[in-house]
């Protein structure tokens, strides 16, 4: 019963990040300050994403969502095998390699902690994602 909530929650959460991603893929702003990293010591973003990436992003979020959904058992007309699962380990390798971070901007052991990307990062991001590469490694078990 756990891994249906925990699967429905995370299909819901990944929904919403994707097309928070389309928003900003097609001009939207709302958020971006808090979102992308910044270096040390400057108001410059560590990276400035562009249309296409964060349209794939939102497109990759989709498919991770899709993988949930089939490796769940949601779409009694789509069952689960081999590439579902495998999909799922990269999903699972992503979002846990994610959650421990870069070891500079992202993750729990980054270096750069002055931002407010590095605080929401901290107590929001990371934890988030360290909870989506569990719940892929549940699925697969």
């Amino acid at each position: 019963m756990m891994e249906f909530w925990m699967t429905l929650i995370s299909a819901g959460i990944l929904s919403l990040i994707s097309m928070l991603h389309m928003y900003w893929a097609f001009g939207g702003r709302w958020g971006t300050g808090a979102v992308i990293p910044r270096r040390k010591g400057e108001s410059q973003p560590a990276f400035v994403p562009g249309k296409w990436g964060t349209l794939l992003v939102a497109f990759l979020l989709l498919m991770a969502v899709c993988l949930l959904v089939i490796q769940g058992g949601f779409l009694p007309t789509m069952k689960a095998g081999a590439l579902s699962r495998w999909g799922c380990i990269v999903c699972a390798a992503v979002f846990l390699l994610r959650s421990i971070g870069d070891f500079n901007y992202v993750g729990f052991f980054k270096k750069v902690k002055h931002s407010v990307f590095a605080t929401n990062d901290t107590f929001l991001y990371s934890p988030l994602c360290l909870y989506l590469g569990i719940n892929y490694v549940l699925l697969l078990l």
